[in-house]
Parts: structure tokens; C-alpha cells; sequence
């Protein structure tokens, strides 16, 4: 008979645990469902809920370690006679203890849903201008149509530039066959240095590949935003702009495809026309940097490099495509103060405030409770012992009384 009581008594808390954990997740699902839209109360990390479904196997061991101490103390003895070996009432503090538990557990588990209650404003400014200048170093670059030469030039022209660059990101993709990159940057002194000291003869492959160019520069772009997201995960993106300097002379791939990718990824290209209508011949150069003479084909003719019509309209579309824009050297100059004002109206944009709503996490107020009331059920004690009241002992009379003498 008391085997048939035991029995029942254990299936009933196993069902008791298996109910008040699935109650306890079917309301944590419910408040995170209804509750959001009725008052405003979401969870940034909705699927810990689940993790409630713990508590209720939790409490059913608590009240399982209850059942089997008492079982304990029934097999040690009489009621009466335990009562009286047994110092302190330990009932009502393990039940306030295990309560305490178990709460505390929930409380935990709702902190780490990360619940969030109301919202706020706040200025989020954007961080400048990632500007990556994309810059030809062909042989056909050391033609003397702008003086002295058209990558001397150039090469002035930027470090003009960079100079009135504030806080703005910098890098470089050097390219004629192939593609050499500076990584972006605000060092703008270690950027001049590699810009002074390459020139057309330090490319390993001979040629012109603006596409390849216009590629580099946008994975370095998307390098350089990886960087920030990892630093800072809620700064505001960059611009991101490309500056290609080139004469046009494209001998391979197709950069009004690499153009579209940019366009894509929502880069904007400027792009200066380097070179005169009329052909130019080629210098060379020796080791020692003296002239040797120009530049000839395979016949002993001059090689000469222009900056054709047909080569400006491909650079237009490049631009146009981005929603960039084109522009020409002009005697004295290569077009980067046209682009220095450019950049100024986009930096202009990017300073202007925008207000972003940020939604108020309340994990704390529920984390601090449950720290307190886990601390609580490590300082509790398992019984109150107070002053045992002593018992009089009452002196037993013998059977037969004595006799005075």
C-alpha cells in the first residue's frame, strides 16, 4: 500500500515539472508575441525563452529532495520521537529557499533574453569620406603632353589633395598590368611616402587594366568596412568614393562591368582624363633615371599615347554609371581641383545629423533582482535554531515509599 503511494506520489511531480515548464515557456512565448505589440516589450534575444522550460524540472527535483527527506526521517522513526532528537523547524526555510531558487533561475533566464522596453533618439553623424585613389602607372603615363610629365603631375596634384583631407581614409591602388595597393589609412604622410616613391618602372606587368583597378578598389573599400564594423558596431558607414587618374588606354578586361559592381555596392567614381588629343611619344629611362630616348614598336616607330575621344567616352560612361563624374586635365592642372569640391558637397551631406531610434534594453532590472534573490538562497540557513526550551524533568515516584525511620 505505501509502495502504490510512493509511486503515485513520484509520477505526480514528474508531471508537475513536465506542465509548469511548458507553462512557463508558453508565457514567456506569449509575452514576447502579445505583450510586444501591447506594450511596447520585445526581446533582443528571443530564443533563450526557451531555456525556461528548465525551470519546472528544477522545481520538481526541489520538491522531490523534500518528499524523499521526509520519507527519510518516517523510516528513521516515530513523528513523536523525531520531534523531539531533530533541534530547529528546517520545513519553512527549505520551502522559501527552493521558491527563492527557482525564481532567481527565471529571472536569469529573462535577462538573458535581453528584454527591451521603449526607445530613444539620438544623433548618429557619419564618419567623413573613405577615398581611394586609383591612379595608372603605365609607361604611357610618362608622356610629356602635361609638364613635366603626366604622373609627376599627377602625383603633385594628390598630395595637394590629401593635404585638406580631415579625418577622411585614404588608400591607393597603383596599377598598369596588375594592381599594387596601399591599404586605407589616415597617416597621410606614410601614404605620400609609397606615392613619391613608385613609379611606372617598379609595375611588374606592363599594360593598362582599368577594370582590375576599379575591382581592387572596391574590395579595399569592403576590407576597410569589415575593420570599422569590427571596431565599432554601431558606427555609421563612410561615403566611399574612387578617384581613377588615367589616360584611357585600356588593353584588357571590361571596366564598364567593374563600374556596375561598383555602382552596386553604392561607390562613386571621379575619373581625370590624363593626356592631349594629339599623339604623344613615350620617354625612357635607364636605371640611373636618365633619358635613353622613346618608347618603339617592333618596327623602330615611336610609340605615341593619346587621350583619344573614343577613350573619353568609355571613361564618361565609367563615371556616369556611378553617378560619378568626368572631368579632363586642363593646362597647369589635372582636374582634382574640380574633384576637391565634390568631395567637399558630399562631406557636407555626411556631417548633417540623422536621428536614429534605439530601443531601451531593461535586462538589468531584471538581472539585479535575480542576483538578489540567488544571494539570498546562499545565505539562507536549512533550519532556525533558537533556544531549545528545556524540558522539567518530573521525578518518578517508586512503587514502594519509604519508611522514615
Amino acid at each position: 500500500m505505501r509502495r502504490d503511494r510512493n509511486l503515485t506520489t513520484w509520477a505526480l511531480i514528474v508531471v508537475g515539472s513536465l506542465v509548469l515548464g511548458g507553462a512557463l515557456t508558453g508565457a514567456a512565448m506569449w509575452l514576447s508575441g502579445s505583450l510586444e505589440v501591447l506594450s511596447a516589450l520585445s526581446f533582443r534575444h528571443r530564443d533563450n525563452l526557451w531555456l525556461l522550460g528548465l525551470v519546472g524540472p528544477f522545481a520538481g527535483l526541489t520538491v522531490a529532495a523534500f518528499h524523499l527527506r521526509q520519507r527519510a526521517s518516517i523510516r528513521f522513526g516515530k513523528a513523536a520521537v523525531n520531534r523531539t532528537l531533530i533541534t530547529g523547524r528546517s520545513g519553512v526555510f527549505r520551502a522559501v529557499r527552493g521558491v527563492t531558487f527557482v525564481t532567481g533561475l527565471a529571472l536569469v533566464i529573462v535577462a538573458l533574453a535581453g528584454p527591451q522596453y521603449g526607445s530613444h533618439t539620438r544623433l548618429l553623424r557619419k564618419r567623413g569620406v573613405d577615398v581611394v585613389i586609383a591612379l595608372d602607372f603605365s609607361k604611357s603615363m610618362l608622356a610629356r603632353d602635361i609638364r613635366p610629365d603626366r604622373i609627376t603631375r599627377a602625383k603633385a596634384e594628390l598630395m595637394r589633395f590629401i593635404e585638406d583631407l580631415d579625418g577622411d581614409r585614404v588608400g591607393i591602388v597603383a596599377f598598369a598590368g596588375e594592381t599594387m595597393e596601399f591599404p586605407m589609412t589616415v597617416d597621410y604622410s606614410a601614404f605620400g611616402l609609397f606615392l613619391s616613391d613608385l613609379g611606372p618602372y617598379d609595375m611588374p606587368v606592363g599594360g593598362t587594366a582599368i577594370g582590375r583597378a576599379l575591382i581592387a578598389a572596391k574590395q579595399l573599400l569592403e576590407r576597410a568596412d569589415r575593420h570599422s564594423a569590427a571596431e565599432d558596431a554601431e558606427a555609421a558607414p563612410r561615403a566611399r568614393v574612387v578617384i581613377l587618374m588615367t589616360d584611357g588606354e585600356d588593353h584588357e578586361g571590361d571596366p564598364l562591368a567593374a563600374a556596375d559592381e561598383l555602382a552596386e555596392a553604392g561607390i562613386r567614381v571621379y575619373v581625370v582624363g590624363l593626356g592631349s588629343r594629339t599623339g604623344e611619344p613615350i620617354p625612357t629611362y635607364g636605371p640611373d633615371g636618365t633619358w635613353t630616348g622613346w618608347l618603339r614598336d617592333e618596327n623602330g616607330d615611336a610609340v605615341t599615347s593619346a587621350l583619344t575621344a573614343e577613350n573619353e567616352a568609355a571613361l564618361t560612361a565609367i563615371a556616369e554609371a556611378t553617378g560619378g563624374r568626368y572631368f579632363r586635365a586642363q593646362q597647369g592642372g589635372v582636374g582634382i581641383d574640380q574633384i576637391r569640391r565634390e568631395m567637399r558637397r558630399m562631406k557636407q551631406e555626411e556631417r548633417e545629423a540623422r536621428r536614429v531610434t534605439v530601443d531601451e534594453d531593461r535586462y538589468a532590472l531584471v538581472l539585479l533582482p535575480a542576483f538578489l534573490l540567488l544571494l539570498l538562497e546562499a545565505l539562507l540557513p536549512d533550519a532556525w535554531i533558537g533556544r531549545r526550551r528545556r524540558r522539567k524533568l518530573v521525578p518518578q515516584r517508586s512503587g514502594a515509599a519509604k519508611e522514615s525511620p
